[in-house]
């Protein structure tokens, strides 16, 4: 599992052209799940997120998470994450987990984060998302499950 994790002012994702998500200061989310991936993994993956201290304190330093800034979250699941570019010029996502077991891992993880995480907003997944953010910083941070 890949969460690719960007500290943002502001962001928002779109259907169609209609808003069906929007944040302000918080994480935006991207979400790969791959073949191994359960729930226990995503367990792990969502404690390391939420407890991640990449909000600056009064002393400017990287010390405050999610809930010392009352931060928000939009998840969006992404199965590009697992794109594997080693043979040609086009990606193969064999690596990634099916639809039908992804969505559901992804549906717990919002279901999961929404514990510890007062304002948790989604994409829709499997469709066509446009995605908006205001990186603060940047700073983007990758999560993968392999690494933990």
């Amino acid at each position: 599992m890949k969460f690719v994790v960007q500290r943002v002012t502001e962001a928002s994702v779109s259907v169609e052209g209609k808003v069906i998500g929007e944040i302000g200061k918080g994480f935006l989310v991207l979400i790969g799940i791959g073949q191994a991936d359960t729930r226990e993994i995503a367990d792990k993956l969502v404690k390391k997120l939420v407890g991640l201290r990449i909000f600056e304190d009064e002393n400017g330093k990287t010390n405050l998470a999610l809930k010392d800034v009352e931060g928000e979250v939009l998840l969006i699941s992404q199965f590009t994450l697992y794109a594997n570019c080693k043979k040609g010029y086009r990606p193969s996502f064999t690596e990634a987990q099916t639809p039908d077991k992804a969505n559901m891992l992804y549906q717990y993880i919002i279901d999961e984060c929404r514990k510890v995480v007062p304002i948790v907003q989604k994409g829709e997944f499997g469709a066509d998302m446009k995605v908006s953010l205001v990186n603060d910083g940047p700073f983007t941070i990758v999560l993968d499950s392999e690494q933990l």
